[in-house]
């Protein structure tokens, strides 16, 4: 979803990773979590948690924090694991994003949303959706979709299938 195909007002589930706000859109979101024992996985990439069991289903878990390059954080009260659907090579991914705390869900108008900028932030741009802006503040917009390469999600894929057969045997 480009900032162009956003027609009407769309709803985000926001989120705290450091002191920066980002959102998704709720469309993608199946659930928040407390924070679990995550299960570590050998030889998985650093941002990498590992996976939790959720509901017999096998769902690796990803530290958003590490993802963007941001120091590893302390868990608190407030860490959490959004429940999310990827979409890659048109097959659905269910997978864990670990933040320090999700915010709200919000209402924005397509008129409050601009386009990523260009130079000057952290994040990859082709990651981005855009910049919401609410109540005076900047909310990172992210394309979930875009966020992890087809490469990512093959390790993903791998530490799944890994995991189950561990739970299988």
């Amino acid at each position: 979803m480009a900032v162009d195909s956003i027609q009407a007002t769309t709803q985000f589930l926001t989120f705290k990773l450091d002191e920066e706000l980002f959102a998704l859109d709720i469309g993608k979101v199946r659930e928040v979590l407390d924070f679990t024992s995550i299960t570590k996985v050998p030889h998985s990439p650093g941002y990498m948690c590992g996976v939790i069991n959720l509901r017999g289903s096998v769902v690796p878990v990803v530290d958003m924090r590490l993802k963007f390059g941001m120091s590893k954080s302390e868990k608190t009260v407030h860490t959490c694991v959004i429940i999310v659907e990827v979409e890659m090579d048109g097959e659905k991914v269910v997978m864990g994003a670990m933040a320090d705390a999700v915010q709200e869900v919000l209402d924005l108008e397509p008129d409050h949303i601009e386009p990523p900028p260009r130079l000057g932030s952290k994040l990859n741009a082709d990651f981005l959706t855009g910049m919401g802006k609410h109540n005076d503040q900047f909310i990172i917009i992210l394309n979930i979709d875009r966020l992890f390469s087809t490469g990512d999600l093959t390790a993903l894929s791998e530490l799944q299938v890994q995991k189950e057969a561990q739970y299988a045997g």
